[in-house]
């Protein structure tokens, strides 16, 4: 019977991989693969952080902030795009949501003490945001501004709640 036991064992190993490959970040590896390179100069007495400055979060992965507000009958999405070309920007709306893509393009260059770096960034996004019941799609007016897109269209009025004591 051991021959079942291994093809239980092989089976499970079978199963988890497709979790393993879901949860995969390659930032994550290069991360680690960075701590490794600056043990290594840590150990030469070289210290970390000696040749680079450290990344912002934001070049790393990025999606557009959004604020969703609704002011009487008018649905009002904000999108912050800054760096962004009008030109880059795509608006889809459909019945039930609203999609913004596009693409960006960021340089970001620096000299100092006698070292010039140039960091670039380039790279799709795009965010779905889901409509309330009732909007007016067909209406739908886009403007772009400063790095910030807004997306006006009529909505439903909004829901009217009814205040109710708490027992107990």
């Amino acid at each position: 019977m051991p021959a079942k036991e291994t093809d239980v064992a092989v089976e499970k190993v079978q199963q988890s991989a497709p979790q393993e490959a879901a949860n995969f970040n390659p930032f994550r590896t290069i991360e680690r693969f960075a701590e490794e390179v600056g043990r290594v100069f840590d150990d030469f007495g070289l210290g970390r952080g000696w040749n680079r400055a450290p990344i912002p979060a934001e070049l790393v992965t990025w999606a557009p902030r959004v604020d969703i507000t609704q002011h009487n009958e008018e649905l009002l999405i904000r999108v912050d795009l800054p760096g962004v070309a009008k030109s880059d920007v795509k608006v889809n709306v459909t019945e039930d949501a609203v999609t913004v893509r596009g693409q960006r393009h960021r340089v970001h260059e620096e000299e100092r003490d006698g070292v010039y770096r140039c960091e670039r960034n380039y790279g799709a996004f795009y965010r779905t945001i889901a409509l309330p019941t009732g909007c007016m799609t067909d209406q739908a007016k886009a403007s772009f501004k400063n790095g910030v897109l807004e997306i006006r269209m009529p909505a439903a009025p909004a829901a009217k709640g009814r205040p109710i004591e708490i027992a107990g």
